[in-house]
């Protein structure tokens, strides 16, 4: 993978992780591909397709108010990258918490994300979730 391939996939992941922080499940639909698919693995079977992915996105600002991001680490490989990560969020009145996960992202020749997949640690989720 040429230089400049990794740059272009980083800038790439940068602009997805932004629309991400923004909370605009928009923003982020737009930077998926038509047919793209999404899957919270454990949670949810695969979502197809932007009107169902819009759905699940703000589905997912929803369940985690104040959604967050802590990077651990970015891998990029060709036209896909790994990222590993803690989800941060704090419901209203009660503390913050996190739990760890790992999304496997993956890019057409244009730059749009054609498949997410999300792996969580569900021990944490759990911990995360049910904490007083």
């Amino acid at each position: 993978m040429s230089e400049a391939t990794k740059l272009n996939l980083a800038a790439i992941a940068d602009r997805y992780a932004a629309a991400w922080l923004s909370h605009d499940p928009q923003a982020i639909v737009a930077l998926h591909a038509p047919d793209s698919t999404f899957q919270a693995h454990g949670r949810s079977g695969e979502v197809k397709g932007k009107a169902a992915l819009l759905k699940e996105f703000a589905g997912v600002f929803e369940l985690y108010p104040n959604f967050g991001v802590e990077i651990r680490r970015l891998l990029l490989g060709d036209k896909h990258w790994t990222l590993d990560w803690d989800l941060t969020f704090q419901p209203p009145g009660k503390e913050p918490r996190k739990f760890h996960a790992l999304d496997v992202v993956e890019v057409d020749g244009a730059g749009l994300v054609t498949r997410k997949d999300t792996f969580f640690d569900f021990a944490q989720v759990k911990a995360a979730l049910e904490a007083k």
